[in-house]
């Protein structure tokens, strides 16, 4: 079985960030293959289904995103995932609005519901998808923490709305092609 996590903040005021890009991603994906994200299971929403022959775990943890490891690592354990079946959605300063990108592992890049996971799984071993939601803009250089917080729990403006909806469907052609495919051959196609 294959699980698929995408990271956000619970709660209604917190659900059109741009830090929660990562749980729209994983709802749209649901959707799409009418999985139901209806039990709780290791401090998360989660629901299984099949898609294209793969039996699949989705969850959004019900914590807040710097605490995400917690409910990754139990939901692991519980459903004996192996790390090469872990897939986690989340949201990258770093990437231009709208892009995406795949890797086969690596480092947080600073992310905080990336470093907890990493913590809590001690290793970084598992597949991920990047989704760009760019940077605050200031004259100020480099931007401060502060800028950065209030940006990524800001919501998206209307101008990003429109990109960000392209973007969270090319995220689930992104998952089919991983999971049909491979990460290898997701990265060729959506890098």
């Amino acid at each position: 079985m294959k699980l698929i996590v995408g990271l956000g903040n619970p709660g209604r005021g917190y659900a059109h960030n741009h830090h929660n890009v990562g749980f729209r991603c994983l709802d749209y994906f649901a959707r799409l293959n009418s999985i139901r994200l209806d039990r709780r299971q290791c401090q998360a929403k989660v629901g299984m289904g099949e898609v294209k022959g793969e039996r699949l775990l989705l969850a959004r943890p019900a914590t807040f995103m710097n605490l995400s490891g917690n409910s990754v690592a139990c939901l692991v354990h519980k459903h004996s995932i192996y790390l090469s079946d872990l897939l986690i959605i989340h949201d990258d300063l770093d990437l231009p609005l709208g892009r995406i990108r795949l890797r086969q592992n690596g480092g947080s890049g600073g992310h905080k519901g990336m470093n907890s996971i990493i913590a809590a799984l001690g290793s970084e071993d598992f597949s991920r998808i990047r989704v760009g939601i760019g940077r605050p803009r200031e004259e100020e250089q480099p931007v401060s923490e502060d800028a950065i917080i209030n940006y990524v729990l800001s919501d998206f403006s209307h101008h990003e709305e429109a990109i960000i909806r392209s973007t969270i469907i090319k995220v689930a052609e992104a998952i089919e092609c991983f999971l049909t495919r491979g990460i290898e051959a997701a990265m060729n196609e959506f890098n």
